[in-house]
């Protein structure tokens, strides 16, 4: 028996797989919180938005890792003065184009609405 990709804690609907929980309609994007110490996790806050549960899932930045193409920038710009410190507000969701170590995790948060789009035309 298969492990599902994730399950609802409050009303246990079951994701078998992370393109079943990315094309999900009831499921609503909304934060990023950055793990500067450990990258890969960072979490992404989803609610799932169903009749009678909007329990809000978090998903560490490590189950998505493999579906980012670019590269991922060593520098951490955080204490830098230009750096708009994006990362450090979570419902700041937008794509960033500064080479920064957390960039891609911006990235990935529009990959993840152009699948959930491709997913429901």
């Amino acid at each position: 028996m298969r492990v599902p990709f994730k399950i609802c804690p409050c009303c246990q609907e079951i994701w078998q797989t992370r393109d079943d929980f990315l094309a999900d309609l009831h499921l609503q994007l909304n934060g990023y919180k950055a793990d500067f110490a450990k990258l890969e996790y960072g979490l992404f806050f989803f609610t799932h938005q169903k009749e009678g549960c909007h329990s809000t899932l978090a998903l560490e930045l490590a189950d998505f890792l493999d579906l980012h193409r670019g590269t991922v920038c060593d520098q951490n710009r955080d204490y830098d003065e230009k750096c708009p410190r994006s990362c450090r507000e979570k419902r700041k969701l937008e794509s960033r184009h500064d080479l920064c170590e957390c960039a891609f995790a911006r990235e990935l948060c529009d990959l993840f609405r152009q699948r959930r789009k491709r997913a429901h035309g």
